[in-house]
């Protein structure tokens, strides 16, 4: 009786698993399909995101040059189809390549679509409060996961091409103002 009723849950979840897969991907198809107007980084300054530099880990990988908007980091709405920051890679011509978007805020425990985001405390390296991130690697595949903080497929080794990078001054007045609205 107890092989007849494995068989069974097999073949209920092997049924399952085609309807899965014809669904999507779940959370990054839905991120990649509500922002692919971002895949031109001129759309991103339009809505009012602006460049920081590019992010590297002390493991390898990258995050990316993130285009954060900070009015979006002070409304703290998590809304899918506006992330706080958009992340490109730069190439050896300065062109950015949209590889994925991130969500922040300071209230949390926060989720999007039942995925958890991490907290980053304070201080840290960002000089902000702390804060609750989700990165979700939409257009690039990571073997960290999905939802890692850093790419190994990433890379800043063209980062320097990325003549929009603001200087110190215009860093620190981004990120000041979106920390400043939780102080």
């Amino acid at each position: 009786m107890t092989r007849i009723k494995t068989l069974l849950a097999m073949l209920l979840v092997s049924a399952a698993l085609p309807a899965v897969a014809v669904a999507g991907g779940g959370l990054p198809d839905k991120v990649r399909e509500a922002n692919a107007r971002f895949k031109d980084v001129k759309q991103a300054v339009k809505e009012g995101y602006s460049p920081i530099p590019c992010t590297s880990g002390v493991d390898g990988g990258a995050m990316g040059i993130h285009y954060v908007n900070a009015d979006l980091i002070k409304d703290e709405a998590i809304d899918l189809s506006r992330p706080e920051a958009v992340m490109y890679e730069p190439d050896t011509h300065g062109r950015m390549e949209l590889v994925a978007v991130e969500y922040i805020t300071t209230k949390g425990p926060a989720n999007l679509e039942g995925q958890l985001f991490s907290l980053t405390g304070a201080p840290n390296r960002y000089g902000l409060p702390a804060f609750y991130e989700l990165h979700v690697w939409a257009w690039r595949k990571n073997p960290k996961g999905t939802f890692a903080d850093f790419n190994p497929n990433v890379s800043c080794e063209h980062a320097h091409a990325q003549a929009e990078t603001p200087g110190p001054a215009k860093r620190q007045a981004l990120l000041s103002t979106a920390a400043g609205h939780v102080q």
